[in-house]
C-alpha cells in the first residue's frame, strides 16, 4: 500500500474543526510563486498548479524509468498547499484578491534531494515541452502555528480565522505573520468536484508566545 502523508501525519493534515497549537518541522516542497486573483481564467495561480503536479508526478512515477531515487518508496502525492499574503497587511483581505501574492506548493518526500528535483525538471521539460524554470525546490521550517480545519467556501474562512485567533490569545500566543511567515492553506478537496459548502481546507497561522 502506498504511503499516504495525510493518514500518517494527521496532526499536520487532518486537524479538528476546533483550533489547536502545532509545531511544524522543516519540510521540502515543489514551489511556484505568483501574484493576482487565483480565480481568474489565465491566472498565475492556475498555471502554477499545472506546473506543480507535472513535477510531482514525474518524481512519483520515476521508479518506472531508468532514473532511480535512493530510498524511494511508493507514496500518494501530498495535497496542494499555498502561502498567501498581501503587501503591507497581516490580515487577508478577501475582497481584494487581485492583490494576492502566493507560493503554491506540494510537499516532497524526504528522500527527494535537490539533485532528484533537478532531474525531474529536466525530464518534465523534455517530455512536455513546457517551461518549468519558475518551479523551485523550497525548504521551509514553519515552526509554531495555530491551525484548524475549515469546512466551507474559501470566502468564509474569516469565521474560522477568528476562532483560531481567539484560541491563540486565550492560550498566551500572539499572531506572528511577517515577511517570511505566512497565512497557510492546505487543500484537501478539489473545488471542481466538491460543493463549496463541503470544501475541506486546513488553515494555519504562525504564532509566538506573548512577551
Amino acid at each position: 500500500m502506498s504511503f499516504d502523508y495525510k493518514k500518517e501525519y494527521k496532526e499536520f493534515y487532518m486537524p479538528n474543526k476546533k483550533p489547536s497549537i502545532v509545531e511544524i518541522p522543516k519540510m521540502n516542497y515543489i514551489a511556484v510563486r505568483g501574484i493576482g486573483d487565483p480565480n481568474e481564467e489565465n491566472s498565475d495561480y492556475k498555471h502554477s498548479i499545472g506546473l506543480l503536479y507535472a513535477i510531482a508526478f514525474t518524481i512519483k512515477m520515476s521508479y518506472k524509468g531508468s532514473y532511480k531515487i535512493d530510498g524511494y518508496f511508493e507514496y500518494v502525492v501530498p495535497p496542494l498547499e499555498g502561502f498567501w499574503w498581501q503587501e503591507g497587511k497581516k490580515e487577508i483581505d478577501y475582497t481584494n484578491k487581485e492583490n494576492f501574492h502566493f507560493i503554491s506548493m506540494i510537499r516532497l518526500p524526504d528522500f527527494v534531494t535537490k539533485k532528484d528535483f533537478d532531474w525531474a525538471i529536466q525530464e518534465a521539460t523534455k517530455k512536455k515541452k513546457i517551461d518549468f524554470s519558475t518551479v523551485e525546490f523550497l525548504t521551509y521550517e514553519e515552526g509554531l502555528c495555530v491551525q484548524c480545519m475549515h469546512i466551507g467556501s474559501y470566502d468564509e474562512e474569516p469565521k474560522t480565522i477568528t476562532l483560531m485567533h481567539t484560541f491563540m490569545e486565550e492560550n498566551g500566543y500572539t499572531l506572528d505573520i511577517t515577511d517570511t511567515r505566512f497565512h497557510h492553506e492546505i487543500y484537501l478537496s478539489d473545488p471542481r468536484k466538491c460543493d463549496a459548502s463541503k470544501l475541506k481546507t486546513v488553515i494555519r497561522h504562525p504564532i509566538k508566545r506573548k512577551e
